[in-house]
C-alpha cells in the first residue's frame, strides 16, 4: 500500500465509523504529515524520538530509538491480529 492508498483507506475508514463525521483525503494527508513527517518537516514521532522519548500507540505498538535509528515494536493487539489473519 502506498501513501495515496493509505490516505484513501484512512478517509474511508473514518467515514465508516457511523457518526456522520467525515475526514477528507486532504485532512488525512495533513494529519499523516503532522504525525509521521515529510522530507521537509519532521513529524511528531520524529521530534519525540530525537528528544529520546518513546512514542506509545496503545496496543498498536511503539516507536523508539535504537542508537541513531528509529525502531518499531508492534503491540499485542497488532501481533494477535496478524497471527489470526495468517493462521
Amino acid at each position: 500500500m502506498d501513501r495515496t492508498h493509505l490516505i484513501e483507506a484512512t478517509a474511508g475508514n473514518a467515514a465508516d465509523n457511523g457518526d456522520d463525521r467525515r475526514l477528507t483525503p486532504e485532512q488525512v494527508e495533513r494529519t499523516l504529515d503532522a504525525v509521521f513527517g515529510t522530507v521537509e518537516h519532521p513529524g511528531s514521532i520524529a521530534e519525540a524520538l530525537r528528544r529520546g522519548e518513546t512514542v506509545l500507540l496503545g496496543s498498536f505498538g511503539s516507536f523508539h530509538r535504537e542508537g541513531e535509528e528509529a525502531a518499531f515494536r508492534p503491540g499485542k493487539a497488532l501481533t494477535e491480529y496478524l497471527r489470526d489473519a495468517t493462521g
